[in-house]
Order: structure tokens, then C-alpha cells, then sequence
């Protein structure tokens, strides 16, 4: 499948690669854009600047100091915890699903579902913000009653793609649970 640009529930472009291994295994890698090196001077600049005025009014160097430490530290937090670049979800038949998430600092996480505890994938939808929003969820099978539903574990949380390209992920990933 080739690459195609689709949006966020707020609008902003990001990407979805979609590559098939083999019949039986496919990667989907949700990518949004980089940080904006513009924004973030904006932001110091602006928090700089505040704090310059309230230095030259109250002549205190506390305030500058706190200032450049507290956007450095919130910026460094920021791209290691919060900030994510991709979004990978790979789903090999018959072992199970990998869920993977790189942040702009380098930082990876990853968790792995195993075939036997899936009940199904599907798109479920959410009321946020005063908006209907749909997303790509693993339903987990519960232990002691197979027919019913444990848990929910939803997927691309970072880079919440729209409707369009989660039917592209979803459709996908039915043909390799139908194999199943």
C-alpha cells in the first residue's frame, strides 16, 4: 500500500504507512509532523520576554533565572514523555499484536497482546470535546467467560487519526483475524 496523508480529529495532516510482510502480517505506522522548531522559539521568546518585564519592574533575577530553567525543563518533558512521532501497530496472525510509540526524544514503548487473549478489533466511538470522535481498539477476551469483554485497550492514542484511516487499519486488520 502506498503512503497517504490523512488528518487528526483536529484537523492537522499526519500519515499512514501501511506495509504487509507477508499475508499473514502487516504493519500500520500512524507518523505526525515534527516539532515545529518556529513554535517552540515563539513560545521561549514570549515566556522570556514576560519575564524580562517582570524583572524590570521588580528588579528581581529570581524571575529570569526561573524562567529560562522552568521553559527548558517543560520543553526536555515535553518531547520525552509527551510529544510522540509515530504510532506503529503490527499484527502477525496467530501471535499477536505489537503496539509500539516513538517520542521526539528517541524514547520507544512497546507492549505485545497475545492472538489468545483478542476478542476482536473494532472502531468504537467517544463523545470528547463536544464532538463525536471514532478510534481503533483491541477488545481482550475475559478469562473466565469467553464470550464476554475484559478490557479495552484503544490504539494510536497520541495521534488520533480520523474515521477514513482507521477503516483503512481496521479492514486490514480483519483480514488477518478472519485467518485466525
Amino acid at each position: 500500500m502506498e503512503d497517504e496523508t490523512f488528518t487528526d480529529i483536529n484537523g492537522k495532516a499526519i500519515s499512514l504507512d501501511c506495509r504487509s510482510h507477508s499475508s499473514l502480517c502487516r504493519e500500520f505506522t500512524v507518523s505526525v509532523p515534527k516539532v515545529s522548531i518556529g513554535k517552540v522559539l515563539v513560545f521561549t521568546c514570549s515566556v522570556w520576554l514576560l519575564a524580562y518585564a517582570v524583572f524590570f519592574f521588580t528588579e528581581n533575577t529570581a524571575v529570569l533565572s526561573s524562567a529560562i530553567f522552568v521553559t527548558l525543563v517543560g520543553m526536555m518533558l515535553y518531547i520525552h514523555f509527551v510529544k510522540v512521532d509515530h504510532e506503529s501497530l503490527i499484527v502477525i496472525h496467530s501471535l499477536g499484536i505489537q503496539l509500539s510509540s516513538s517520542f521526539a526524544s528517541g524514547r520507544e514503548t512497546t507492549s505485545f497482546i497475545e492472538m489468545s487473549k483478542i476478542k476482536d478489533i473494532v472502531i468504537n466511538e467517544a463523545i470528547y470535546m463536544h464532538q463525536i470522535i471514532y478510534y481503533l481498539c483491541v477488545l481482550l477476551k475475559d478469562p473466565s467467560e469467553p464470550d464476554a469483554v475484559s478490557s479495552v485497550v484503544p490504539l494510536f492514542q497520541s495521534s488520533k487519526p480520523r474515521l477514513n484511516c482507521l477503516v483503512k487499519v481496521y479492514k486490514s486488520c480483519q483480514e488477518i483475524l478472519s485467518k485466525c
